[in-house]
């Protein structure tokens, strides 16, 4: 078994990649033709975005759509940074929501939390010190 990927149903593939863009400094990769599939190239792992059409039809109803109204789901989407406090400002000026501010941890590491525009709880960390 391997992880692939991890897909978030949204209401705008292509204004979410953007965002993610624009905020985490990540490429897009791919968007599909219909413009309701598309892929980040954040490394090994790929990070994508389908529409909310797409999640009926593939899941037939069976999930909770994201809203903004509502608090996040209990999952998050991590990303590492050396420079947290800059990724923390530039997510916030690109739209994200701040949750919480960058807190050193006992073990070291350094993590704050922001809300992105489509939902998604994002934790922006530094490295975990070895």
């Amino acid at each position: 078994m391997k992880y692939g990927y991890t897909i978030v149903y949204v209401s705008s593939v292509v204004e979410t990649l953007e965002f993610y863009r624009d905020a985490f400094g990540f490429e897009i990769r791919f968007i599909h033709e219909s413009k309701k599939y598309g892929e980040l190239d954040t490394g090994s792992t790929v990070l994508a975005f389908a529409d909310h059409e797409m999640g009926e039809m593939n899941l037939n109803g069976k999930y909770l759509k994201s809203d903004m109204q509502n608090r996040p789901f209990g999952i998050e989407l991590a990303f590492i940074t050396e420079d947290i406090e800059a990724a923390f400002a530039q997510a916030i000026a690109k739209g994200a929501i701040a949750i919480k501010d960058p807190e050193l941890k006992p073990w070291g590491q350094t993590v704050a939390y922001v809300r992105a525009i489509e939902g998604s709880l994002i934790e922006l960390c530094t490295p975990v010190a070895s």
